[in-house]
């Protein structure tokens, strides 16, 4: 994991210099390996950055959207609404030290904050391929959904069951109430179908 972050942070300086990556990569790690996560992990991370590898001939700029995917869930407490901003300010603070030009760094910060509504425009190729990597598990096999909804309810365990299969509700509408959930072609052709299924069985299940 480190080799990735290392080589796309450096990609990113465009031949630039910059302090030793692997520090950085170290703190995003043990963020995403914090013990009240249960969905947002470093498993997440490696979907995300992998899904991102597989759209990236989509993107404009995909070392940016893979730091971007370094950063999203860096900032991360369940009972806060914040985590996007906060994830993408800490991207502001941490990549020009790195060494990451300020193009690039705000690139980032704005990919990040995306990931609060996943629906960027239509032209908004790196938007999209992040978006995209990021929603790819509602896509997954029955058992890879079951278990997905499981780590998200799990991180919520302090939330009663009526407030949450309310507020789970309400994402999943919202989810379905967009024109795509997916903005590449490349995701609309793999994962559009099988999310929606997915999503419409899950909001049944709540609502029984």
């Amino acid at each position: 994991m480190l080799s990735r972050w290392a080589q796309a942070l450096i990609n990113a300086r465009a031949g630039g210099e910059g302090p030793d990556p692997l520090p950085y990569g170290e703190n995003l790690l043990a963020r995403w390996a914090e013990p009240h996560r249960r969905y947002h992990t470093t498993d997440h991370l490696i979907a995300v950055l992998d899904r991102v590898d597989e759209l990236a001939h989509h993107a404009d700029d995909p070392d940016a959207v893979r730091l971007a995917a370094w950063f999203h869930d860096a900032v991360y407490l369940p009972d806060r609404s914040t985590n996007e901003e906060r994830s993408a300010r800490l991207a502001e603070r941490a990549l020009p030290e790195a060494g990451v030009p300020p193009q690039t760094t705000a690139e980032v910060a704005r990919l990040v904050r995306l990931t609060v509504e996943h629906d960027p425009a239509e032209r908004d190729h790196n938007g999209q391929v992040l978006c995209d990597a990021d929603l790819a598990v509602l896509a997954g096999g029955p058992q890879e959904y079951a278990a997905y909804a499981a780590a998200v309810r799990a991180e919520y365990a302090f939330v009663p069951d009526d407030a949450f299969r309310a507020g789970r509700a309400d994402v999943l509408r919202q989810l379905l109430g967009q024109g795509h959930l997916f903005g590449t072609p490349t995701g609309r052709t793999r994962w559009e179908r099988v999310a929606r299924r997915n999503l419409t069985t899950e909001l049944e299940l709540l609502s029984a």
